[in-house]
């Protein structure tokens, strides 16, 4: 059976709804606030619940968000492949949630922000599984270089992910050129891929990423309440979207940051 192994980073949301961000020095009340596992946690949480099994590569803390962290993940069903590590505790991101569903993210990295080959060879992929890959790992200092050495080494059978999210702004880094062609799906939302891009539209956009990848890679790219585009070979479908409550909308903005659209197999 396909398996999804996750080698991004779980972290600790405390996610904070509020009317509006106060100006610097300020101060405002929050409508609420909570602690929710966040970052990859998302991908892996609606991978299970479609029915993938699901190992997390990453690293987790030993601490009080390394132990809400390992509790979300068990409760969804996730393996975990790393013990805790000594000294560090998981990351923590504050997500703060205006009334115009705009989100600022201030986060701090922890235990997770450092993998070893050896870390990664506590699981040896098989053919039909999935590698995700998310772009925050490249910009990590302990954990970029092994991660691309063990992801260049894997066999082609075996089906990598990306999702570029907004910090990796450009194809030309010397991880981004190593990594491009190793690349079968691309996932990722609108601003991501006019970023990275430098693309004025997203027709554009899908473009160029086909240029960029793999004959054959697939893209999905979200376009807000406009659905999405999947593309492959140059030609882009759009599957619409869909009008939702505001109230659910809200809790998926809340509880699900980060979360993707996949396209993911039944199992």
């Amino acid at each position: 059976m396909s398996r999804l192994l996750h080698t991004g980073q779980v972290i600790v949301d405390l996610v904070m709804a509020l009317d509006t961000l106060p100006a610097t020095g300020g101060d405002v009340l929050a409508k609420s606030a909570g602690f929710e596992a966040g970052g990859g946690f998302n991908v892996m949480a609606a991978a299970r619940r479609n029915g993938l099994p699901v190992v997390y590569l990453g690293r987790h803390g030993n601490g009080r968000f390394g132990d809400l962290a390992r509790t979300a993940m068990q409760a969804e069903g996730v393996e975990v492949a790393q013990a805790a590590s000594e000294g560090k505790d998981t990351g923590l991101c504050v997500s703060l949630t205006e009334a115009t569903t705009e989100r600022t993210f201030i986060s701090h990295i922890g235990a997770e922000g450092d993998l070893t080959a050896d870390d990664l060879a506590r699981v040896v992929p098989q053919a039909d599984d999935y590698v995700y890959v998310s772009g925050y790992s490249l910009l990590l200092e302990g954990k970029a270089q092994a991660l691309l050495d063990w992801l260049l080494a894997l066999p082609r059978a075996i089906t990598v992910v990306f999702d570029p999210g907004p910090l990796v702004k450009a194809p030309d880094s010397a991880l981004m050129i190593a990594l491009l062609p190793r690349i079968d799906i691309w996932t990722s939302n609108g601003p991501e891929a006019l970023a990275f891009t430098g693309a004025k539209t997203l027709a554009d956009a899908l473009l160029d990423l086909n240029r960029h990848l793999p004959d054959g890679a697939l893209l999905v790219v979200r376009d807000g309440p406009n659905g999405c585009w999947v593309s492959r070979h140059g030609h882009a479908d759009h599957v619409p979207g869909f009008k939702v409550r505001r109230w659910i909308a809200m809790a998926r903005v809340m509880r699900m940051r980060g979360c993707l659209l996949q396209v993911w197999p039944r199992v």
